[in-house]
């Protein structure tokens, strides 16, 4: 198991935690696939029911990792994406539920893992964002069918489009988490809600979850075919430069 993802069993429960710490949890690419490899490895285990995601330090996940997001041409934008699908297919066809425990930030890629689960226990120090756009990018990993299927296309599009920021209260209102807790409780919670499942019959959850996501294999697809493109884009390039410099980006649309 990577140090990038710690991984614990308690009973039934299979628990994931994100683990980079020193840049708030962010997905890099060797996290993708640390966290790929453990889910279907969790699937495959029959003595496992259920899983938990988390994060370490008090933050579930900043968003991607710009600091190791160099795509130089198409097919390294589509490889990087397929990575992502097979990620996203994972979570939302796997036989077992997932559920996300969020204490701090789910901002971008880390809104969009947090939404690939079944169920969301958040604290009071939750805060949610789909930051793509200042970056010149696409929401991606499966946020554009997750998203809309949780609060309404409306709503969706004050995230998307617009970059509203939502606490832990207000997303609770909206149906974005289903469960808030006191500070620094999110994961004992969310091991409460895992263990539950124990009592459900495996088959009929998998089949649940499989028909749940029906339309999520091409909405991935066509994610992909896009993404790939403004990764090369001038937007983009200006967008992961700004952030990095910790400016304000200015872009042309091209």
């Amino acid at each position: 198991m990577s140090d990038l993802l710690l991984q614990s069993t308690n009973g039934t429960v299979r628990t994931l935690c994100l683990n980079n710490p020193a840049r708030r949890n962010a997905m890099s690419l060797p996290m993708r696939v640390a966290l790929l490899a453990a889910l279907e490895d969790a699937d495959r285990d029959a003595a496992i029911r259920s899983v938990v995601i988390a994060g370490s330090a008090e933050v579930f996940c900043a968003g991607g990792d710009l600091s190791g997001m160099n795509v130089g041409n198409l097919s390294e934008g589509r490889a990087r994406m397929q990575q992502n699908a097979r990620l996203v297919r994972q979570m939302t066809h796997m036989g077992k539920p997932l559920i996300a425990a969020i204490e701090g930030w789910a901002v971008g890629a880390g809104l969009s893992l947090a939404l690939a689960c079944d169920s969301l226990v958040c604290s009071r120090t939750a805060r949610f964002a789909a930051s793509f756009g200042k970056v010149g990018l696409l929401p991606d990993l499966g946020l554009l069918h997750s998203l809309p299927a949780r609060i309404g296309v409306g709503r969706a599009k004050q995230l998307l489009m617009f970059g509203d920021v939502v606490d832990a209260s207000e997303a609770y209102r909206i149906g974005l988490v289903d469960v808030v807790c006191d500070e620094g409780k999110a994961l004992d919670i969310a091991l409460e809600r895992a263990a539950n499942v124990e009592h459900q019959a495996p088959l009929p959850l998998a089949m649940t979850k499989t028909l749940l996501a029906d339309g999520m294999d091409l909405l991935l697809e066509r994610e992909g075919e896009l993404q790939s493109q403004l990764f090369l884009s001038a937007d983009h390039a200006e967008g992961k430069a700004a952030f990095l410099a910790k400016r304000a980006p200015t872009f042309r649309g091209q």
